[in-house]
């Protein structure tokens, strides 16, 4: 398997629990009961699967591969994806310090989950299809067959050795949680 499709697989995970998000705010908005664990739900799955898992293969395995060959890391498209991983990261700590205010008690709180859970939606809804068919085919025409190879490997490295055993399992898991919480 391509690097790349380890990373396009990896997205539709995310996906779901973009819905769930996106469900859950426009709940929140509309005035309906929807517990704040949601959000704050969200946020650990974002900061473990999105940052802990996927970003530190795309940052720190495919785009120094993409540089290596030739691919600028400045501007578009590398630089591109590093702000909106800077930007993701933001949001969902602005949604997870609102979350946590919600959850204790404090209801003007939700228009802040709302503003940014949405915000975060939006942003890597259009975030995932640049990746998905732009930046991972560009990937997959400039690294040479053995680098690929090597990425792979380093994908199997980041996966278990340096996030552990388990872990990414434990994120599926949580995204289920997420999906059959905003479902009740």
């Amino acid at each position: 398997m391509e690097a790349t499709e380890i990373l396009r697989e990896e997205h539709r995970v995310p996906e779901r629990v973009l819905a769930s998000l996106e469900a859950a705010a426009d709940r929140l908005k509309a005035g309906e009961p929807i517990h704040s664990d949601v959000f704050i739900m969200a946020a650990d799955f974002i900061k473990g699967f999105a940052d802990g898992c996927h970003h530190k293969k795309e940052e720190g395995v495919l785009f120094p591969a993409m540089q290596a060959a030739g691919i600028p890391s400045q501007g578009r498209p590398i630089g591109v994806m590093l702000a909106e991983h800077e930007q993701g990261r933001q949001l969902t700590a602005a949604m997870r310090a609102a979350a946590d205010k919600l959850a204790a008690g404090d209801v003007t709180a939700s228009e802040q989950v709302v503003k940014n859970a949405l915000q975060y939606v939006a942003l890597l809804r259009q975030h995932i299809a640049k990746e998905d068919t732009v930046l991972f085919p560009m990937a997959d025409r400039a690294i040479p067959g053995p680098a690929q190879a090597e990425v792979t490997e380093a994908f199997d490295h980041v996966e278990h050795e340096e996030t552990g055993q388990g872990v990414h399992e434990h994120f599926l898991a949580l995204a289920d949680s997420i999906e059959r919480e905003v479902a009740r």
